[in-house]
C-alpha cells in the first residue's frame, strides 16, 4: 500500500503554460506607446500655453484659421471613434462583414481628416503664413503636423489589420488586434480635442 501523501491540483500550482497573462502583451505594449506619446504632445502643448499666457498676443495669427473646417475635421474624428468602437463589437461578435464595414469607414473618415488640414495647408503657405511667420505659425505647423503622422499611422495600422482579417480565418486569428488600433485611435483622436481649441479658438 502506498502511504505517501497525495498533493492535490491546485490553481496555485498550475504551470505557466496554462496561465494567461491578465494583460495581453500587444496591449500593454500599446499602453506604453501610448504613455510615451503623452509626454511628448504633453511637452508641446504645456510650452505652447505657456508661452500664450507670458508672450505676445497670438490672436491676430489665430484668427487666420479656418474655425469651420477645423470643427468638421473635429466631427470626422469623432465620428471615426465611433467606427472604430464597432469595429471591436463586430470582433466581439464574429461579424466579418460589419468589421470590415466600420474598418473601412474608419479608414476613409482618417483620409478626409488629412485632405482637410491638407486644404488648410495649401491655403496658409498661398497666404504666406510659413513656420517661419511666427512663434504661432511654427507651434501650429509643429503639432498639427505631429498629429497628422499619428493619423497616418493610424490608417496604416488600421487597413493592415482589415487586410489580413479579409483573408480566410483572418477574424480568428487577428480580430483582437481591433483593441489595439482602437486605443490608438482614440488616443489621436483625444489629442485632437485638445489641439483644436489652442489652435482655432485661441
Amino acid at each position: 500500500m502506498n502511504l505517501e501523501p497525495t498533493l492535490a491540483a491546485s490553481p496555485d500550482t498550475a504551470s505557466p503554460d496554462t496561465m494567461e497573462a491578465a494583460v495581453p502583451a500587444g496591449k500593454l505594449g500599446v499602453w506604453w506607446f501610448i504613455a510615451s506619446e503623452i509626454m511628448v504632445f504633453g511637452g508641446v502643448l504645456a510650452s505652447f500655453i505657456l508661452l500664450r499666457l507670458t508672450g505676445p498676443d497670438w490672436s491676430g495669427d489665430i484668427e487666420h484659421n479656418n474655425v469651420l473646417l477645423g470643427s468638421i475635421n473635429t466631427l470626422v474624428l469623432l465620428t471615426s471613434s465611433f467606427f472604430i468602437v464597432e469595429v471591436l463589437a463586430a470582433n466581439r461578435a464574429g461579424d466579418l462583414e460589419k468589421f470590415k464595414k466600420y474598418m473601412v469607414f474608419t479608414i476613409v473618415l482618417g483620409f478626409l481628416f488629412m485632405v482637410i488640414k491638407g486644404a488648410e495647408y495649401t491655403a496658409h503657405i498661398q497666404e504666406g503664413f510659413l513656420p517661419d511667420k511666427s512663434l504661432f505659425w511654427a507651434f501650429y505647423y509643429g503639432m498639427t503636423g505631429l498629429h497628422g503622422l499619428h493619423v497616418l499611422a493610424g490608417i496604416v495600422a488600421n487597413i493592415s489589420l482589415l487586410v489580413v482579417v479579409s483573408k480566410p480565418g483572418g477574424l480568428a486569428r487577428f480580430g483582437h488586434r481591433s483593441e489595439m488600433c482602437g486605443l490608438y485611435w482614440h488616443f489621436v483622436d483625444v489629442v485632437w480635442i485638445f489641439l483644436f481649441p489652442l489652435l482655432y479658438l485661441g
